[in-house]
């Protein structure tokens, strides 16, 4: 069986810079009272135009861009989000209509804030098995259109953004002495948990959580499935050179990765202090940040870990391009 990498990555956010100060001339809310409780100092939001499909477009053609591969080398395309408005032709085909890949399998998934990281196991799963070769996996949400822009609880949180991985088939598996580029999947949910995150309403969707409950589940939770996605790939929380969770809530990802032994230069995704919380875009969004800075070397393992509506997680160990 063939290996698999991560080729290249991409990102995309909107122009609109959103800050806590407009976002006081809305609700009953500051500047203060945001970063206090969630780190977050601004968010992008996309145009009314502009669809999930249009954000997913634009970083998935960074990445495939950066791979060097034409658009006749993608047999795969798969978008991972909950916002979309189009249900059918899926928003992964119109990404691959608009970057001209002629005839891949494309298809959408749901999984939450869980998406990508969901969506990159299942392309790395169908690469494995010769069902692709060269594969998109995008994260891509317009948090936008179904926030409340009422509730000041939720509506600070909310963003929108694309990320995207190229995932390639290498001429070697595990066996061969060299670590897979995407380690194994620790993934799972708890539907009795489910009402806990929810976007629910099908004609005016309306994103809704459970904050304290949710924290809760992350801090009590979550570093046993971190620990166990290290464990699948050969390592331990300190041997990795970096961590890149969903974002959140930058409170939430301190408390969280506390709990974690990591090694004291390991590089901490903060990119929800910027980006705000942009559901299942928000991991890919900032992985491709990192890399893009250097932060993280090339082959450099960095710990992938998602949660979300279901309630749902999946997180895996992944080498850097």
């Amino acid at each position: 069986m063939p290996g698999t990498r991560i080729a290249a990555l991409g990102h995309h956010q909107p122009e609109r810079v959103l800050t806590n100060d407009d976002l006081a001339g809305m609700v009953e809310t500051s500047d203060a009272w945001i970063r206090q409780r969630t780190g977050i100092v601004t968010r992008r939001i996309a145009a009314d135009s502009e669809t999930v499909a249009d954000l997913g477009t634009a970083a998935a053609g960074k990445a495939l861009a950066a791979a060097g591969l034409d658009p006749a080398d993608i047999d795969l395309v798969v978008l991972a989000t909950c916002s979309a408005r189009d249900r059918c032709p899926s928003n992964a085909a119109q990404v691959a209509g608009a970057l001209g890949i002629p005839s891949a399998v494309a298809y959408d998934l749901n999984n939450g804030c869980a998406g990508f990281c969901t969506a990159l196991a299942s392309a790395g799963h169908s690469v494995r098995a010769g069902a692709a070769r060269h594969a998109l996996v995008i994260g891509a949400e317009k948090m936008s259109d179904v926030t409340d822009w009422t509730d000041r609880t939720t509506c600070v949180l909310l963003a929108d953004g694309a990320g995207a991985a190229v995932v390639s088939a290498v001429g070697h598996g595990v066996d061969a002495g060299e670590p897979d580029g995407i380690g194994p999947v620790e993934w799972g949910s708890d539907p009795s948990r489910g009402g806990m995150v929810r976007l629910r309403d099908e004609w005016q969707p309306r994103f809704a959580q459970e904050g304290q409950a949710v924290f809760r589940w992350v801090t009590t939770e979550l570093p046993a499935i971190a620990r166990r996605a290290c464990e699948r790939a050969g390592l331990a929380p300190g041997d990795l050179a970096g961590v890149v969770t969903h974002q959140a809530n930058l409170r939430m990802i301190e408390a969280l990765l506390r709990q974690l032994d990591l090694a004291e230069d390991a590089v901490i995704a903060r990119d929800v202090v910027e980006s705000g919380n942009t559901s299942a875009a928000s991991v890919p969004l900032a992985l491709a940040k990192l890399v893009e800075r250097r932060e993280v070397a090339p082959g450099a393992p960095v710990l992938l870990l998602s949660f979300g509506g279901g309630l749902s997680w999946a997180g895996q160990v992944v080498r850097c391009p």
